[in-house]
C-alpha cells in the first residue's frame, strides 16, 4: 500500500478533500478498487495531520434474492479499526425480477448512490469516499463525449446539498493497473459481483477501445487526463 499512499495523499491534498475531524464513509463493493480505497484511507489517517475517521458500507444487492457473503469484508475492516455496515436491500428483486430492465446498470447505479448517501448520514459521516481511478475518468469523458455529445466527468469533489454531504474521488492520481497491483501486494479479499450485467456494460466497450487506442499511442491514458486538467472539465485543474 506504501507505494500508492504518494499519489493517493497528493490527490486528497490537491482539492483539500479531507479536513479536520471528517467522517469518511467508503462504499465497498467487494471488488479491488473499493477495497484499495478502504485500506489507503484506513493507512492515511494513522499519520495524516489532519484527524478524520473512516467507515465501510456495502450495499447488498440480495443478488438471486439472496444475503452476500461479506464475512472477509468484515474480518478486513477489524483487522484495519474500521467500523463496518451492510446495508441489506432489494435492489436485485426490483430491477431484475418486478421491472425486468433491460440496461439495469444506470438504474441501479442510482439506487445505490442513493442508498449509500442516507446510509452514510445516518451514521454520521460527512464526506463518502468513492473509488473511481483515473481509468474510470478517462473512460467517463469518453463516454459522455461519443453517446452524449457533451465534454464532462465527474468532479474530484463534489458537495450534494440536497444531502448535505462531500463526495471525495482520492484515487484520480492513480491508474486501474496501480490498483490491481496494490490489491494483489496487500492480498485483499475480492468479493466476486454476482450481477447478471457484469462486465458486459457500456465502460466495459470503452475500456476496450482505450485498450486498443493504446496499441497506436502507447501513452494515451496519459494525454487524456492532462487534457482533462488543463482543460478544467469539471473541476479537475493543474
Amino acid at each position: 500500500m506504501d507505494k500508492i499512499l504518494g499519489k493517493f495523499r497528493a490527490c486528497i491534498d490537491k482539492y483539500n478533500m479531507i479536513e479536520e475531524n471528517d467522517c469518511i464513509a467508503v462504499g465497498v463493493s467487494g471488488g479491488k478498487d473499493s477495497l484499495v480505497l478502504l485500506c489507503a484511507l484506513a493507512r492515511l489517517r494513522d499519520f495524516y495531520p489532519k484527524k478524520f475517521t473512516v467507515k465501510a458500507i456495502t450495499v447488498d444487492p440480495y443478488f438471486e434474492n439472496k444475503p452476500g457473503n461479506y464475512q472477509s469484508i468484515k474480518e478486513l475492516c477489524e483487522k484495519i479499526n474500521v467500523e463496518y455496515i451492510i446495508r441489506k436491500t432489494s435492489l436485485y428483486n426490483i430491477i431484475f425480477d418486478d421491472r425486468k430492465e433491460p440496461n439495469p446498470c444506470s438504474l441501479c447505479a442510482r439506487m445505490r448512490r442513493g442508498i449509500i448517501h442516507n446510509c452514510a448520514k445516518e451514521n454520521g459521516c460527512n464526506k463518502i469516499a468513492l473509488g473511481h481511478h483515473g481509468d474510470d475518468a478517462i473512460e467517463t469523458f469518453l463516454i459522455n463525449l461519443f453517446n452524449g455529445g457533451k465534454i464532462g466527468c465527474f468532479s474530484p469533489v463534489t458537495y450534494l446539498s440536497r444531502k448535505d454531504i462531500t463526495l471525495i474521488r482520492p484515487m484520480l492520481y492513480l491508474w486501474e493497473n496501480e490498483v490491481a497491483n496494490a490489491c494483489k501486494r496487500e492480498n485483499l479479499p475480492i468479493v466476486k459481483s454476482k450481477c447478471p450485467a457484469d462486465g458486459v456494460t457500456e465502460r466495459q466497450n470503452t475500456k476496450e477501445y482505450i485498450t486498443n487506442l493504446e496499441k497506436t499511442y502507447p501513452d494515451i491514458k496519459a494525454k487524456l487526463f492532462g487534457a482533462m486538467e488543463r482543460g478544467n472539465v469539471s473541476g479537475f485543474h493543474q
